[in-house]
Order: structure tokens, then sequence, then C-alpha cells
């Protein structure tokens, strides 16, 4: 579609003139250039071309010429480059047509475009880069890249040339595609060391004129192969440790460099010492050759280290070398002590200077820091004596005393004289046995017990505690119960004792009543022989406990007749009716009785004294009081859990007997009131609301009382604390009852800074009690606390305190255990029994050696002992003679019947002294009565009794094929225990075809191994090599030992990859699909792991060679990538490379022939088409000419075309590829406006490939239809009440042509609608048809109307047509019902009678109504809204009838009022109401009375019954709710108290009154004044009193009689700000 060709075709025929002209110019001629006279070369006219509209078509190609048509000649258009026209195509050629018409014609023209050379050659890369090892052997090839010339012929490129040539030279290859590939050959082997990158310059050069040349830089990288050995920068490194360094100290750093690089330069280190611990104590880093310590340094074990170091390469080249280490000493070693004889027991009457223990000192460092001075711990009666070179002993200093120090930890402490000095410390425990000295002696001189009365039988009191100063039997005290009598019963009918324990346990139950208290003696006797005893005085006390309930004493209740206290009307408030006395049996606060009153017949009249019982009236007694009344007195007393007793006090509100008389003959008879309900309910009401306020009240008060109260006892944040009344006895008073209140206070608080603890009755014991203080409560007792009675738990057994103590006296001092029995160390491994003189010490010295062959058998003689000392047998038995080897093993024996020495267990030298020369054997021989020591030395000689050893089985070497000549590795030593001639003498290495052995003879003696290379390796020849190492002693017989050297050639790049073929075809369809594998090319490599491994790649230069195939790298398949196409190229040349890993590489090339297939679908040129033909036509008008080509060829490209069906057109074929397109019938636009004419060509090819083209061509309109209406007439509905401008409906009329032809107006025609235009009904709208309505319509005026609407297109002249519209008024529910009957007037009233006979379904009126709606909108239901009595009429659904529904009775009302409801049946209904009054009556004046007021609704007065009722239940529930929440409230915070205190003491929380007592005249006294503040949860306690006053002191003797009195001076508490009240 490129190219615009205009030709003429005449109707009868076309007439083809065919000519050829051929023209040759060169490329890159300028534009505008003459090219040729066509006109002249042709043989036409330039008017010719002119007429003829002459142009050039060159079909989809580009216009590199133009036609000049004014002076006939061709010129160039564009710049013509061939390179890009025809790339390397020769010749090089441009096809084209110049077409005329009228006639047509067609000339072909072909111009050459010849070459000239304006390109120089390329490089597609600017460098190439090389690795490749220095081992590569000369000879070997490397394939480089082609230069790339886009000339042809001698333009191309010629030659190439490489400089500089030191080492490669460049060589040629001659292709029989006429390529030639391009080769680098090594001349000359590389070397890594001397030269690492090597740069080359690679220029190729064409032939043209002027010549033309480009270059690519070659960059080659050696690699480096293993040839050079590691060297050590020393070959002996020495070096100083101090001993004891930590581990990780570094040593020294040992340095070894390799003149290689990379893994073949990189050198790991490694220690080969195999004989001695040097791998346990030094490591080497393999990376950096630091030598650090990874063991402890000792040089009392050795002085220096000699550690052989070996480096070596990842190659297996090495070299060594030694690092001698000289230790430093340090004073590191503390004095062990040995203890060589000691007593752990000794008597307490032991003589002065009695010896203890022996002991030996000695220190394995020299100089000072073997020089050892000892001491013992100061303040024991020991001392320590030196009694020879480095022996002492510890001999007592003063008396001893088991009871003053029962046992003495002795420190000996000896320390160095070293900096800084050491020192070590030994504790030995020495036990004072006991002599039975001491009798028992009680804690107490007296003791006093509390038990509470109604206890148990058995329960234990108390314990009473003797402790004996003696130890073990001497100190176990026996508890013996002394006889005595108690109110004449002997006393172990009352308490018993443990005789072990001394634990008093109650034989029988105590009854404080009976008996109050009673005493008796305790006697404790220790086990020593003869027993000692002592005795102590037990008094037990009898506690109270509330048992007894309280006894009413007055008045007396009888079973018999009433008694009643007479109250006489006149008396006042105050008036004393009579007195409650009760008694209890108890004493303290379990006899403290209070009176309530718990029940009366007026509450409001008569109140009960709390203290005194006294019943007293309240208020002035009137004559409304019942002449009855019953009191019921509580009478309760003050334990824990308190008791209670109850009496009932008749009183009788009355001025005479007779009168009281009359009223108690039925007194216990309750009278019957029937008085007024709403009386009761009112007074009920009134009662209950009284209640609930009064109890609100109350509530209110207490809190506030109890918070001032909590304010003032105790301004603090203290918890109530639980209270126990204090022991005293009240003397004043002069009551009937009881004076004695004994109290026990029991104090317990959770304060830091004190407890108080009161057990027992005592001295004089004072609370100081000054509310100023700031202190805890302090308690002055003038004998001794409590806790020193024997059940305390801190106190412990005088013994077991002394033995505490005394240890933790040396663990706070000394911080040392010694433990005998469990020896550590190696102070603890020998043990050397010495018999010591007390007197003198008498050492004798003396020398003897022997010499004797290791591995003697058990038993064997080492010598006469006895002989070669002088000693006889008699002697060495007297003298306990006996071997000491101190921490040594015991080889010998000593056999002190014969007087010999024997072997003990069977001697290895080498695990004796490993290599030390001379081995000995060392020790002394000890005999006692008196003490003489002799030194022996038994020296041990070597036997060839082990072969020399290699630690490894096998070594392991790795060797690369390019280590020279005379590298050395070095080799394990072997390792032989024996020493001197049975030691290692020699070594051999087989076979030797590679490889030498060679030693080195070191400065100490040793021999170094070293395996020299001397024959090359051939890694391709034999890839491992297997050596023995064999190691031979001196020793008879000669004994060996060896090794297996396995040697494993590692390999380096010398051979380079082989391609199997030189030269590979295959032939490939066109078309193949992407990653179809084509071939697999392969190339081997003799060498292996890396230097073996060969990678494939594409080096070819020819544009787009790469984007359509690839190689796979490593297994040199070839799949295609690209689109292969027979008609762009039919056949492709590849040039594959393969490469190793050291850049050597082989070349081969692969063809690949193309197959063609049809793969080319026929391409249809439009040249020329007509967009629009008009429908009146005339038959053959030409639509269309197209031109067809295929480009494939022979069958392939054979085309034919053909029209899709049914279409009034035909295809004819002009000329050669050249097609025409003509009307083969008449053409009507409304039957088809347009038409989609496909043209299809298909080749002949297999299969069959084909391409269409789709023309589509307008059929130009001719106004030859009229517009047509949808329908023939036309009804719309409206439902009425619309708004104006409402679109009714939308009418359609469509006309068949097209464009401005069918363009339709729509046009009301004048008419009228009951004498009113119809334009002011409706409206139409010109351009869409649309009808709006243009008034609001009412359907109860109009119901439906029409009218003619006309329809007419835009042609000239124009066309109609008419059509008829009727539209309807639909109805809407916008009228409500109107009633009718009954008539609703403002006026008199209407009723309808009911006569009271009237039966069921009697018809009392009816209600008519209307509704001018029409359909279901007047359809009219009636019901029945609200009626008086709905149980008497209904109304009719659907008729409006009201008739009644049962029959009328009298009690009917006689004004019976009728709310009738009508609703339509719209959406949404609409209503109207209508009232009737009935009455139901036989006679009209009956009527006329009860209408008279009919219209106003009757008030009603509910019955105040009812709310009085409600009211009282409401008042109650009010009541009744509060009480509940007050209870809950109360048991929650009970339940939390015992969640926080969790003691089983009861928490009474006590407030004293704020009174005082001025002796009054009643029966029982009034001073009743505590003020106590306790907490739970200790036993140890403090009281703290939070007020300030003056002193108060509470008299707590249990033996006084006097009551607590308070003094106070200041004001009261009660003044103080601090009330909630108060601001």
């Amino acid at each position: 579609m490129t190219r615009q060709v205009l030709l003429f075709i005449c109707l009868l025929f076309v007439g083809s003139v065919l000519g050829q002209v051929s023209y040759s110019i060169p490329e890159e001629m300028a534009r505008g250039s003459l090219v040729g006279n066509i006109a002249h070369d042709l043989g036409l006219q330039t008017n010719r071309l002119a007429s003829g509209k002459a142009r050039i078509y060159t079909r989809d190609s580009d216009e590199y010429i133009e036609l000049n048509r004014e002076r006939g000649v061709l010129l160039v258009k564009e710049r013509i480059d061939r390179e890009a026209l025809c790339k390397q195509t020769t010749p090089c050629a441009l096809h084209f047509q110049i077409i005329l018409e009228n006639p047509m014609e067609f000339y072909s023209v072909t111009i050459q475009i010849t070459d000239i050379n304006d390109n120089a050659p390329t490089f597609e890369k600017s460098e190439m880069e090389f690795k490749i090892s220095e081992s590569a052997i000369t000879g070997v090839k490397f394939l480089l890249e082609r230069a790339v010339d886009l000339d042809v012929g001698i333009n191309g490129v010629q030659s190439y040339e490489l400089k500089p040539t030191d080492n490669f030279a460049l060589k040629l290859h001659n292709n029989a595609d006429g390529n030639r590939n391009v080769e680098m050959v090594l001349q000359k082997p590389l070397d890594r060391e001397k030269h690492e990158q090597i740069s080359l310059v690679l220029t190729a050069v064409d032939g043209g004129e002027p010549q033309m040349s480009g270059t690519m830089m070659i960059l080659i990288t050696v690699l480096d192969a293993n040839d050079n050995a590691p060297v050590f920068t020393q070959h002996t490194y020495k070096a100083t440790v101090t001993e004891n360094s930590p581990k990780g100290t570094v040593v020294a750093t040992v340095t070894a460099s390799d003149a290689d690089r990379d893994s073949n330069g990189k050198i790991t280190y490694s220690i080969t010492n195999a004989i001695d611990d040097i791998r346990k104590l030094f490591e080497i880093n393999k990376e950096n050759g630091e030598v650090s310590l990874m063991g402890n340094i000792d040089f009392e074990e050795s002085r220096n280290y000699q550690i052989s170091l070996l480096a070596s390469d990842e190659g297996g080249l090495t070299d060594s070398c030694k690092l001698i280490v000289d230790v430093q000493d340090m004073n590191d070693n503390k004095p062990e002590i040995n203890i060589m004889s000691k007593s752990t027991v000794i008597s307490e009457d032991a003589k002065l200077h009695t010896v203890v223990t022996m002991i030996n000192i000695e220190d394995k460092d020299s100089g000072e820091n073997g020089n050892v001075r000892c001491f013992i711990n100061e303040n024991i009666p020991f001392t320590l004596k030196t009694t020879t070179n480095n022996f002492y002993s510890l001999v007592t200093d003063s008396d001893l005393d088991r009871e003053r120090h029962s046992e003495y930890n002795i420190t000996v402490t000896c320390s160095d004289e070293g900096v800084p000095s050491l020192s070590s410390s030994v504790t030995l425990t020495l036990q004072i046995s006991d002599v039975n000295d001491n009798a028992p002696v009680f804690e107490r001189s007296s003791y006093e017990a509390y038990i509470v009365e109604n206890n148990t039988p058995g329960l234990s009191i108390f314990t009473v505690t003797a402790r004996d100063a003696d130890w073990n039997q001497n100190a176990r005290v026996s508890y013996i119960l002394e006889d005595s009598f108690v109110n004449g019963v002997p006393v172990s009918s009352y308490v018993s004792v443990s005789a072990d324990s001394g634990v008093i346990h109650a034989v029988r139950s105590f009854d404080y009543e009976q008996i109050k208290d009673f005493q008796f003696r305790v006697k404790a006797q220790d086990g020593g022989s003869p027993p000692l005893s002592s005795n102590v005085t037990v008094k037990i006390l009898i506690q109270d406990q509330n048992d007894n309930p309280p006894q009413v004493l007055y008045p007396v209740q009888t079973g018999g007749s009433l008694v009643a206290e007479m109250v006489p009307r006149s008396a006042d408030v105050g008036y004393l009716v009579t007195k409650v006395v009760a008694v209890d049996v108890d004493s303290g606060q379990n006899a403290w009785l209070s009176y309530k009153l718990q029940k009366a017949t007026d509450r409001a009249l008569f109140e009960v004294g709390l203290q005194n019982g006294e019943i007293r009236t309240i208020r002035q007694v009137t004559d409304k009081d019942a002449v009855k009344q019953r009191l019921s007195v509580i009478v309760e007393d003050n334990g824990q859990p308190s008791r209670s007793a109850t009496v009932i006090v008749n009183v009788a509100v009355a001025d005479s007997f007779p009168e009281v008389l009359s009223e108690f003959t039925d007194f216990t008879h309750d009278k019957e009131y029937n008085d007024n309900l709403t009386f009761y309910l009112v007074l009920a009401l009134a009662v209950v609301s009284f209640l609930f306020i009064t109890c609100l009240v109350v509530i209110i008060s207490v809190k506030i009382y109890r918070w001032r109260q909590s304010r003032i006892l105790y301004h603090s944040n203290l918890p109530v604390i639980p209270y126990y009344p204090p022991r005293y006895s009240d003397t004043l008073g002069t009551g009937t009852l009881q004076h004695v209140y004994n109290y026990e206070v029991c104090r317990t608080t959770d304060s830091r800074k004190s407890d108080c603890k009161f057990g027992r009755a005592g001295s004089q014991n004072v609370l100081i009690m000054d509310p100023s203080s700031t202190g805890t409560m302090q308690r002055i007792q003038s004998e001794k606390s409590i806790l020193d009675e024997p059940d305390s738990p801190l106190e412990l057994h005088p013994l077991s305190l002394s033995l505490w103590n005394t240890t933790v006296f040396f663990a706070d001092h000394f911080l040392i255990r010694f433990d005998l029995k469990e020896p550590s160390s190696e102070t603890m491994r020998r043990q050397v029994l010495l018999f010591f003189s007390m007197l003198v010490l008498s050492p004798v010295l003396g020398q003897v050696s022997y010499s004797i062959p290791e591995e003697m058998s058990k038993g064997s003689l080492v010598g006469n002992i006895a002989q070669d000392l002088g000693l006889d047998l008699k002697r060495l038995k007297t003298g306990k003679a006996r071997l000491h080897v101190g921490n040594t093993a015991e080889y010998i024996e000593l056999n002190k019947e014969k007087g010999v020495l024997l072997i003990k267990e069977k001697i290895d030298r080498e695990a004796l002294c490993k290599q030390m020369t001379p081995c000995a054997l060392h020790f002394q021989i000890i005999l006692e009565n008196p003490i003489e020591f002799y030194r022996v030395t038994v020296e041990i000689t070597d036997i060839n009794d082990n072969a020399p050893i290699f630690k490894m089985n096998n070594m392991l070497f790795e060797i690369s094929e390019s280590a020279v000549s005379g590298a050395k590795f070095v080799l394990e030593k072997a390792l032989d225990y024996d020493v001197g001639i049975n030691g290692l003498k020699s070594y051999s290495l087989n076979p030797t075809d590679n490889f030498v052995l060679k030693l080195n003879d070191n400065a100490d003696g040793e021999k170094e191994v070293e395996m020299v290379l001397e024959k090359p390796l051939d890694r391709e020849k034999q890839e491992q090599l297997t050596l023995t190492l064999t190691a031979v002693d001196g020793g008879e017989p000669q004994l060996s030992g060896i090794v297996q050297i396995h040697v494993t050639v590692l390999d380096i790049n010398d051979n380079a990859p082989v391609f199997t073929q030189s030269t590979y075809k295959a032939s490939l369809m066109e078309n193949s699909a992407k990653g179809t594998s084509l071939m697999t090319v392969t190339a081997t490599d003799r060498d292996q792991g890396t230097n073996g491994v060969v990678t494939y790649s594409i080096s070819s230069n020819t544009d787009g060679i790469m984007d359509l195939f690839e190689i796979h790298g490593t297994s040199g398949e070839i799949r295609l990538i690209g689109k292969i196409d027979y008609e762009t190229s039919k056949h492709y040349q590849l040039h594959v490379k393969a490469r190793d890993q050291g850049g050597l590489t082989d070349s081969c090339k692969i063809v690949f022939d193309i197959i063609d297939v049809n793969d080319n679908i026929p391409v249809i040129d439009l040249m020329s088409t007509t967009q629009s033909i008009p429908e009146d036509a005339t038959f053959q008008t030409v639509v269309a000419v197209m031109n067809v080509h295929d480009a494939d060829s022979d069958i392939n490209g054979v085309v034919k075309c053909f029209l899709s069906d049914n279409v009034p057109f035909i295809i004819e074929n002009t000329s050669n590829g050249f097609y025409s397109i003509r009307t083969n019938s008449d053409l009507d636009r409304e039957r088809a406006s347009e038409y989609n004419i496909t043209v299809t060509c298909s080749d002949e090819g297999v299969p069959s490939l084909s391409s269409s083209v789709t023309l589509t061509l307008q059929i130009s309109d001719v106004n030859d239809n009229a517009p047509v209406f949808e329908r023939s007439s036309y009804e719309a509905y409206i439902v009425e009440n619309n708004t104006p401008g409402l679109s009714i409906f939308t009418m359609k009329a469509r006309d068949a042509d097209w464009n401005q032809n069918a363009r339709v107006s729509y046009i009301l025609e004048d008419s009228s609608v009951n004498g009113v235009p119809v334009s002011s009904y409706v409206s139409v709208s010109a351009d869409s048809g649309v009808i709006h309505a243009v008034r609001s319509f009412d359907y109860e005026q109009i119901k439906d109307f029409q009218f003619r609407i006309k329809a007419q297109d835009g042609g000239s002249p124009p066309l109609s047509s008419n059509v008829t519209v009727k539209i309807m008024i639909q109805d809407q529910n916008d009228n409500p019902p109107q009633v009718l009957y009954p008539v609703q007037t403002g006026g008199s009233l209407v009723a309808e009678m009911v006569p009271r006979s009237a039966d069921v379904g009697y018809l009392v009126t009816k209600v008519v109504a209307v509704d001018v709606d029409s359909g279901q909108n007047a359809w009219l239901s009636y019901k029945l809204q609200k009626a008086t009595d709905r149980a008497l009429f209904e109304v009719g659904l659907q008729n409006g009838e009201i008739r009644t529904i049962r029959q009328v009775t009298d009690k009917d009302a006689v004004k019976q009022r009728l709310t009738v409801i009508v609703e339509d049946n719209g959406q949404p209904s609409r209503s109207a109401t209508v009232i009737v009054n009935v009455a139901v009556a036989d006679s009209f004046p009956e009527v006329l009375s009860e209408f008279t007021d009919f219209t106003h609704d009757k008030e009603y007065n509910d019955n105040l019954t009812f709310y009085l009722v409600l009211a009282l239940a409401v008042v109650s529930f009010l009541f009744i709710t509060c009480l509940v929440v007050i209870i809950s409230v109360k048991i929650y915070r009970w339940r939390q108290s015992r969640i926080l205190y969790h003691s089983n003491l009861p928490v009474i929380p006590y407030y004293p009154p704020r009174y005082s007592d001025t002796l009054g005249t009643g029966t029982l006294q009034h001073v009743y004044n505590y003020e106590v503040c306790r907490t739970t949860d200790s036993r140890k306690s403090d009281c703290k009193f939070g007020r300030a006053g003056s002193q108060n002191v509470l008299i707590m003797d249990p033996s006084s009689t006097g009551t607590m009195q308070r003094i106070q001076n200041e004001k009261s508490i009660l003044d103080e700000p601090d009330s909630p009240l108060e601001l």
C-alpha cells in the first residue's frame, strides 16, 4: 500500500506494452545524479510520459530512483549504499517498473550498483581476552576472531598481521567457502613470574584503493602453574614464652613465601612433631603461620620446646623449619603440705607439749620461690615447731577445756618467698574428748505455763529444757517428775513429763472453775558416771474459756403465774421500769455482759441499758399505749464465741391493778382487729417509709461515726488489730457481779520495729504507751526474756552452738575447709607414717644405688638392702621399716623378713621416664624408734622392646605434574620409644623411580626426612604413585616400622581440546521451532578436573548468526533460537570454538543447508480502489485494481484469486499478477448499503497458503423511500394529575434512505378536542417524536382524546406519511370517600335508638359513603374504629351496616358512641371517619337525659386503695433492697478481711468510748475504758499508739488487782479537725 498508482482502464479492452532497460552506476552517488535517459532508451516522447501519468512502481522496496517526466530521465532520489541494499550479495541491482495509463503500459528497468572501497575492516570486539596457563606447551593454537569488511571483491579483507611475535605467531587457514580462519600459535613457553599480562595487536588489511585496515587488542592473562615451592624466611626461629600463659597467647609468627599465586601460592602451615605432646600444647594458624598456645606451659615439666613446622602449597610442594620456644619460670607453684602423722582426738586433760601432728612441706619452685615459712592461726592453745629441714610438729601450748572449746580448726599456712608470694594452707580438725564434769542446768530458775481449760488429755503444755555442757553420753539429759500432791491428789494425775524431750503433757482435762493453778518440780539428770542432776519448779496456770452462758437472776422465769411490772400512765421519760440482773460464772471478758432489747410490743416506748440491764421509758406514756406490753431481753457475754440467755418481761401500762388484771386475763391471746383496710394500708405505708428513712439515716450516721473514730484512734493506715483484753482485775464498784476481770493480752502486728510476746506471769511488766513516742512498744522485764525458753526456734544446744560459732568463725576468717577423708591435689597423694618421739627426733641418712633392666617380672630381686645398709633383719622389724615413695607409684617393695628389695609392679621405662636418660626410681626407707632415713636410687636400663612406628598409617601428598625436579617434601618422622642404640637409626624409600630420600641432621641430633623429586611427573601416564617409607632401629633384634606414601599427581592444563570433526554438515527445515536441537559437536581434552572442562561458543562474525543459533556451553548442543527463512538465506555457516579453563582452544565449522517450505502467503497490493458508488451505477463499472505476488517460487508461487459469494461483483485477471474488480448486477442501497468484498488469493503449494483482503464499498443513497411509522395507529396512557411537560410516549417512523434523505421530522397536525386546539393538550418533538403533555389532566373531566402526527423526510423533494394517536387518561386515588349518611353537623346531636329488647343482628343504622374515583380506588370498606362497648356492635365490611352482635341487656349503658372509618382501596388508600351515637333505651326522654352532656368524656376517679397498695409495694421493695445490699456489702467486707489477714483469730475492732466513770450508785460499775490497736499474721509484732496525750501506763502484773487507769492531761483528740464533716 506504499505505492499510489492511477490507471485508466477502458470498459472494452486493456492494451499492454512490455519492455526492458538496464543501467549500471556506482554506489554513494549524490542525490539528483543522472542515471539514464529512459524516454530515449524506451523510444518514448516526453509528452507521452506526461499524458500517461508515468510513474515508478517499486512494490514494497524503497524508492532510490525518481522519474523526471519533463526531461524523460531517471535521477538518484536517495543515496544508495550497496552494503545496506545487498549486503554481501553480488551482483547488486535495483528492479522496478514504469507504468503509464491511457493505455496502460509496463516497462521493467534494472540498475546494477557497483561497489567502492568505503568500508574498512572491523572486528566485532575491540579486544579479545585469553587466559593461558604458563604450563601450556608450544604449538598450542588459539582461534582468533575474523575481521568483517562490508565491501566485496578486492575491496574486502586480504591479509592479517600480529605484533609482537615474542611468544606467538599467526597462522591462516583457507576454507572452501573462501573465508579464512585466523589462529594464534604458541611458539615460546610462558612464564607468569616474568610476564603476567601480554598485550598483542591483530591488524586486518583490505585490498582496495586507498587501502584500509582495522585492529583488535588481544589481552593474554598468563595463568599460574604450581612450579614454585614455599620457602621459609628462616630455617630456625626462636621465641620466649612465660609459663602459665593463657590459652591463645601468640608465641611467634613464622612466614613462608611462594612465588606462585592464587591457590598455587596459598600456603598452609602445620606442626609435624610426632614424638612429644607438642600438638597438645601449641597450635599454628594454617593461614598466617601464627603459633599460639592451646595447652598449659609448665616450666617444671619442660624448660624448652622444639616445634617442627611445615609450609605446603595447594600443589603439594613443601618447606620446613624449626621453632625453639624457651619457657620462662614463674612462681606458680604453691608450697605442698603433706600430713605425715596426725591425731584427730585429744583428751581435754592432755598434758602440755603433747604432739598432735607431723607435717612435711615441699615447694617445686627453686631459689627464693622454693623457700617456705609456716605458721598457724592465733588464739589457740597450740604451737608449730620445726624439727628438721621442711618437717614441722604441732604440739599443745596450754591446758584444754572441751566445755570452752570442744573442737579446734587449726589452719597451717605456708608461704614461699617468691614475688608475688604464693601460699597454701591446710585445716586440721581436732576434737577435744569429754570428761563428765558438768551437771545439767535448766534455762530458767522456775517456769510458768498456761493452758486453756477444757483441754484434751495428752495435750502438750510446754517444754522444759536443761543443758549439759558435757558431750555425748555425759550430756544426755533425762527429765523426771518428782513426787508431790495437788489438793491431795498426786501431781502425776495432772501432768506427765517426757524423759527424753522434757515435754510436759496434760494428763486430764482442766476446769478453770475448779482449779486455777498448781505447781510441781522436774529433775534433769545426765548420763555420766556417776550421773549429775538439778531440778526446777514449774507452775501451771489454767486459762478461762467461755464455756458458760449467762444466768438470769431477775426477773425469775417460772412456768406458773404471770408476773408483770406496772408502769403508770403518768410515767415520764427515763422512768425505771425494772432491771434485768444476770451473772456469768466465767471470768474476764467472758463474764462481761451486755443487755439488748430483742423484741417489744412497742419499741418506741422502752429501752434497755446496754451495761446495767435497766429497762426505762424513752418517751412519755400516753393513753393510746396498750396496757399489755411484752419485752424480750437478750443477755450476751463478751466471749468468743459469745453465749447468751433470753428473758421475757411483761409490763402493764395502767394506774390500777384491776385494770391490769382485766387486760391480762387473755394476755396470751392476740386481739384480732378488723379496722378499715384503707387505714391499715396508710399506716403500713407510713411505718415502712419511716423504717426505710430511719435505716438510711442510721447507716450514714454509723459510717460517719466510725470514720471519725478511726481517725481519732489510729491516725494511720494500719489495719484493724485483733483485740485480746489485758490481764487485770477490778476492785471498784459495788455491784452484785464479781469484781475479778483477768485479761490476757496477745498482740501482733506487721510492723518492722519490734515484737512482744507475753507468755507467762512474771514480775512487773510495764507497757510504755506515751502517744508522743515514735518507737515501738517496749517491755521492761526484770527477769530473762521469754526468748530464753527452751522452745524458742532460735536457740540451739550449747555444744551445737559452740560448734556452729567455731565453724562460722573459721569460715569468715579463713574460708578453708579441710577434709581428711578426701585428700585432694598432689599434697594429699602421699601418705608418710613416721614415729615422732615426744622428746627427741634423731634422723640417720644413707645412700644406696641399684641398676636393673626394665620389664622385670613381679617378685624379681632388686638388691639386699639390709646387707648394703649394714642393718640386721631385727632392726627392720622393730623399726617398722617401710618405703616412702612420695607421689609416685610403688614399683619396689621391701621384704622385712629377708631384708631385700623386690619388684612389686612391672616397670616400663618408656612409661616411667619417656625419652629421659638416665631413668631412675628414688625413694626412702624409714625406720622408727629412732627415726632413720635411707635414700635408695634404682636405675632402670632400656631394652629394645619398641619398634619404630609412624603416627599415621598413610601419608598423602598431592603434587602437581608441573612440579620441577628438586622439589622437596617433608615426611613424618618415625617414633621409637626406646633410647640410645635401641632408638631410631635409618630410613629407606621404595620405589625410587621419581623420588629419592634425603636425611638432614639437626643440631639436637634429630633427623629431618625429606622426599626429593628427581623425575618430572606426568598425570596422563600415571595419576597415582604408592611409595613405602621404612624406619629401622639399631637394637638387637633389629625392629622396623613402615608407612605408605600415596602421591596423587595433580593435573595442569597441558592439553588443548580437540574436535572430533573439523567440519560438520546438517540440513534444516526453514521455520523450524525455536529451541529445536540441531546437532551436538564434541571436543575432548586429556586433562582432568577444571583443566579438562571444555566450553563451547559460536565465533561467527556474520550478521544475524548469533541471533539465530546458540550453543550449550558445556554439552556442545546447538539449538535454534531465531527464525530461519529460506527466502532470506539458503544456507548458514557457523564457526564453533572449544576452550578449556586454561585458555587452550580448537575450532570447527558447521554448515546448515536450508530446506524450503511453502511458508509465504500471497501478498495482495491494492493499486486503485473506489470507496463509494451510487446505487444507480451502470453495469461493469470498475471498482478496484490490485497486484498479487508470492515470494515463494515454482508451484508455491502460482496464485489464483476469487471473491466472496453473494456479492454483485466479479474479479478478472488483466495481466500477469494484475486484477480488476467490476460490478456484475444492479445495486440497491436500501437492500445493501455497504459491501465487504473479500478477495482471497491462494497458492498451489502443499499445504496451500492463502491471504485475503476485504474492501469496504459504500453504496451512495438516492431519495426514493418515504418515512414509515412502526404502527398504523398508537394508543398511550397517562395518569391524571401529571406534571405539565411530562413525556407521554415516543413514536418512531423509519426511512429506508440514508443520511439527509432518511432524516425524519415529526409534525402535529391541526385539530381540536372538545373545541380546544389539540396543541393545548400535547406537543410533539420534531426530532425525537416524543409526545409531551402540555397540561395536567383530570380523569374526572376528560377520559381520552386523539390527534394525527405527520412524519416527513429531508430529501428533495421531501416524502411524508401520517398516523393517528389516542391518549387515554388513567384514574388516580386523589379523592377521599364522602359520607352521605349519617350527616355530620356541628349543631344538635343525632343518635340512633336501639330498644333494649333488640336481638342479635339488629340493624341499628347504615353508614352510606361514595368515592368519585373509579375502579378499585372507589371500592369502599367499613371498619369499627372505636366503640363504648365493642362486644355489642359490629359494622359490615362492604355495606356499612351497623348491627348488634349480642342480646342487649339492662346493664348496657344508654349512651353508646361508635367511630366508623370508611376507607377506599387505592394506593395509598384514603379514608373518612364518622361518629355514630347510639342510644340503648326504650323511650326518647330516657335518651334525652343521658345525651345532654354526651360530648364530654367522663373523668374517672380510681379507687384510692389501688394507689395505696402500689405505694406500699414500691416503698417496701426499696426498703428490702436496701437491707439486702447492706447485708451483702457487710458479708463481702467480712470475706475480704478474712482473705487479707489469713488468721484464725477473730478480729474484733474495738473502739473505746470516750467517757469516764464517776462511780455511780448502780449495781454495776460504769468504768469501761479500753484503747488497744492490734493486727494479726505475725508472732513478732509491735503496738503503735497514734495520738498525743499524757503518759499512759498499763499495769500488766497478773498478781495485780487494780483496774486499768488512764490519765490524760491534754485536750481530747475529738477536737482535732479531721472529721469528715469538718473543713
